[in-house]
């Protein structure tokens, strides 16, 4: 009898546990990036931007600090264009696994053809001051802000957009609501928040149970105080009226091809490509791509560059 009694307890005592955990614990895991178990799974050496602006004598370099609007502070590294006219300028944006310090040679590959680039460390990420991510709902203003200072203070007037994984999803919600940014490149999107939980625990798990992981999103919006649903690049692809690149991994099993190809077809651009790098998983489009692809990123970039010049 004390052995079931004392059974009983402990059963019941692992589900106080396991629901402090769901309620409490993983829903941070999605959206605080500076948590210090989230730290044990990344790889995010900070590199003081100083040092990158002295090392480097074969691009210039300048670091830049804008506020945001609700006081975050974001850190971005310029790097201007080998050219005495620049074609255009480009902001690079990262995925969950970086910083701006990614961007290094390809901000020097695009600075000799031609192109400034200004890689942003993503709120929460790298330099920039932050505690949660959003999945773009305060990013997306914060490149807004971006934008602001790069028309305003440094005087650059055609403005692109690149990105990678997360930063690929940015891509598309900023697109759909800033205007000011004339053409973007897209890498390895998901259409939501939500789909791109479904799909963690699916390849983890080995099954999803969509009203658990759907809840465990919504709460992570309240910890981060933002609305989960509008995370959604699905949504603000139908919003996308500039030229746009689509580029996905046909082994990507992160994020699975028929993500981006749904957003792709959701966008209302007339000047709009889809590319798929049919060897590439999620995080190597550029390794397996290799000239080849970034070439027909230059084609594309030049194009655009064209219509301002």
């Amino acid at each position: 009898m004390k052995k079931t009694k004392f059974l009983k307890r402990g059963f019941i005592v692992l589900i106080i546990i396991g629901l402090i955990i769901v309620h409490f614990i993983f829903p941070r895991l999605i959206t605080e990036t500076r948590n210090p178990i989230i730290a044990l799974f990344k790889n995010q050496k900070v590199v003081n931007t100083e040092v990158l602006i002295n090392e480097n004598t074969k691009v210039k370099r300048k670091k830049l600090t804008v506020t945001s609007f609700d006081d975050v502070k974001l850190s971005a590294l310029l790097t201007y264009s080998k050219s005495e006219i620049p074609k255009s300028t480009i902001i690079l944006l990262h995925g969950s696994s970086h910083n701006k310090e990614h961007f290094l040679e390809l901000s020097e590959f695009l600075s000799l053809n031609g192109f400034n680039s200004v890689a942003l460390d993503i709120r929460g990420f790298g330099e920039s001051e932050g505690q949660f991510f959003t999945y773009g709902v305060k990013e997306s203003k914060d490149i807004q802000i971006l934008i602001d200072h790069l028309i305003n203070k440094e005087g650059f007037d055609h403005i692109g957009i690149w990105g990678q994984s997360i930063g690929g999803a940015l891509v598309l919600q900023t697109m759909g609501i800033e205007k000011r940014i004339k053409y973007g490149i897209s890498e390895s999107s998901y259409t939501s928040l939500k789909s791109n939980v479904q799909s963690f625990f699916k390849r983890h798990a080995g099954f999803s149970l969509a009203i658990f992981s759907d809840y465990l999103v919504d709460r992570s919006g309240s910890i981060g105080n933002f609305d989960a649903d509008e995370a959604s690049p699905y949504k603000s692809s139908k919003n996308i009226t500039q030229p746009i690149l689509v580029v996905h991994g046909g082994k990507d099993k992160q994020i699975p091809i028929e993500e981006g190809r749904a957003n792709y077809n959701n966008i209302k651009s007339k000047d709009k490509k889809f590319l798929e790098i049919e060897e590439a998983g999620h995080s190597d489009l550029w390794q397996v791509g290799g000239d080849a692809y970034f070439n027909s990123v230059l084609l594309f970039l030049n194009k655009q560059a064209s219509t301002f010049n």
